[in-house]
């Protein structure tokens, strides 16, 4: 049995939605036609997908993990269809790379310089994106390559490690610990340390917690920084706060910020995600290549 791609996106619509009504005015259907699409697909499929009862639409487990495959199926066909028409028209390839802010920019540009020293010179488009943003990207095949750190990957991505980057400790130049030598990972026990994702629902910073917990051996008193999609060096600026960050040591953000080495040393995974079932030469040139 060959399923609809119309009638899966049809299906993701509602479940996006939670609404006939909703669903009916993204895909610019009518209810009525919305409603026989979806009560089709239930009868290809065999079982019920959607409870409709008096307070709405509710997608029924059936129906979750068929739209947890439609994303899937409909990253591909729309990677598919971009690169047949990009090979059909003699276009060179370029690639989509995605980034989270605990990646920085310039670690980006130097992974893929040192790629394009070792290999042909890939073409890329490169875009900071929210953890989020990013696996939607991913999935929806809108990006072909995720650069983070810790992102557990979801239903129908791949993830590999590209290498680690050593962690330091921002501060502000004026902070007690900034003309530290040696930091040791327990003198941050009574600090404030900044982080970019919630704990518990970033890979991240639960990793951060745990260092502190397993190598510092204290229970690190973390806050959400407001400062979302700086710099991460920025984030302590005019604050007494500190934050892990793979920046090099030294001064930065114009000399406002002390940026201090961690004895003993300890590393943040790059990782890099791609949609599992999609293809491209240049990325896997790109995979073979090890973050340095």
């Amino acid at each position: 049995m060959i399923m609809d791609l119309n009638k899966l996106n049809h299906l993701i619509a509602v479940g996006d939605e939670g609404s006939i009504t909703a669903a009916a005015e993204r895909v610019h259907l009518s209810q009525q036609a919305l409603s026989t699409s979806i009560r089709s697909l239930e009868r290809e499929v065999g079982v019920p997908l959607l409870d409709r009862g008096n307070s709405g639409v509710k997608v029924l487990p059936a129906g979750q993990a068929l739209i947890d495959d439609a994303r899937i199926l409909h990253g591909m066909a729309g990677t598919a269809l971009q690169r047949a028409r990009r090979i059909g028209r003699g276009e060179t390839e370029t690639l989509r790379i995605g980034h989270t802010p605990a990646v920085t920019g310039e670690e980006v540009a130097a992974w893929l310089h040192q790629a394009n020293d070792i290999q042909t010179e890939v073409t890329s488009l490169v875009h900071q994106r929210y953890p989020d943003e990013l696996i939607t990207e991913l999935t929806d095949g809108d990006l072909d390559l995720g650069l983070c750190r810790a992102i557990e990957p979801p239903h129908g991505i791949a993830r590999t490690l590209l290498g680690h980057h050593r962690l330091r400790v921002a501060m502000s130049v004026e902070h007690h610990l900034a003309t530290t030598e040696q930091l040791r990972l327990q003198e941050l026990a009574n600090e404030r340390i900044l982080v970019w994702g919630e704990p518990g629902r970033s890979g991240y910073t639960d990793l951060l917690i745990d260092y502190c917990r397993q190598t510092g051996g204290f229970e690190p008193h973390v806050e959400r920084t407001a400062r979302q999609g700086m710099p991460p060096v920025t984030a302590v600026d005019k604050s007494n706060d500190v934050a892990f960050v793979t920046h090099e040591p030294g001064t930065a953000a114009a000399g406002r910020v002390q940026v201090l080495e961690l004895q003993p040393p300890i590393y943040a995974p790059l990782h890099a995600l791609w949609h599992q079932h999609t293809s491209s030469h240049n990325r896997d040139m790109l995979l073979s290549t090890p973050a340095s």
